[in-house]
């Protein structure tokens, strides 16, 4: 069995054909799927769709692309927002995004650590968005992680072989995407050959980042079929193995039984 550990399913390519989507995912042996917020409207969907379907869960976060229209948003909201919804079992996706830059990266810092602060008062894992910004949320996570037992899941890897080296010297989770499987993606295949399996897992990031052979069409989670079949090539194990370990990082991470 598979966990996607980051999809969107309230976004409206995949809301609107939900049972069809689920159904072909378990039909790919994906057992669990984790159904990743970006805005508080995003969450409103995203408690009906947990509710409704005992294999997902949902996380409740601001997008760091969304910083600047949630200035005063604080650990307390968060923590408000969430209070008896057991299905929640994540805190974001947030963190930095420098490539775009659609909101100011102090605003974004600010976010970022009000998340980090809801997730260490829950005990639950903080699922991270960084590009064009290692350094900066290398720097975040260590100081925070330093004297806590906050939990760390890098989602969507891209970054160096140094990023992901110093993730996992900080005891991080890292979750590869279709990306991997990209022709022009040799060199993240490299950077994930050296990350231990104990560190990682899948998602698919749907509907965006669908994996050869659908890249440019919209994603689902069905497809994270593919980027297993290519972690099994990057590590010369079988697919099983993979499935295997991912899914029980997954259920260590997110505390599921």
């Amino acid at each position: 069995m598979i966990a996607d550990s980051h999809c969107h399913l309230d976004y409206p390519a995949l809301y609107s054909q939900l049972d069809d989507v689920v159904k072909r995912a378990e039909f790919n042996q994906v057992k669990y799927l984790l159904t990743i917020c970006t805005t508080l409207e995003s969450f409103k969907k995203i408690k009906s769709i947990v509710n409704k379907y005992k294999n997902i869960y949902g996380t409740f976060g601001i997008h760091p692309h969304e910083s600047k229209k949630y200035k005063n948003l604080n650990s307390k909201f968060i923590l408000n927002e969430i209070k008896n919804c057991k299905k929640i079992i994540g805190i974001g996706e947030t963190g930095l995004d420098f490539y775009y830059n659609h909101s100011d990266k102090d605003i974004q810092k600010k976010i970022f650590l009000e998340h980090i602060s809801a997730s260490l008062e829950l005990n639950i894992p903080v699922i991270v968005h960084s590009r064009n910004a290692e350094k900066d949320t290398y720097e975040i996570l260590k100081s925070e992680k330093k004297n806590s037992k906050l939990k760390v899941l890098l989602h969507c890897f891209t970054g160096s072989s140094d990023f992901a080296k110093k993730l996992v010297d900080i005891d991080c989770y890292i979750s590869i995407s279709g990306i991997v499987t990209f022709d022009k993606s040799s060199k993240l295949a490299d950077t994930v050959s050296s990350i231990p399996i104990e560190n990682l897992l899948v998602e698919t990031d749907s509907p965006y980042l669908a994996p050869m052979p659908f890249r440019g069409k919209s994603n689902e989670p069905s497809y994270i079929v593919h980027t297993v079949e290519k972690l099994s090539q990057i590590k010369n194990v079988t697919k099983e193995y993979i499935m295997s370990n991912t899914t029980n990082n997954f259920k260590k991470l997110f505390s599921l039984t």
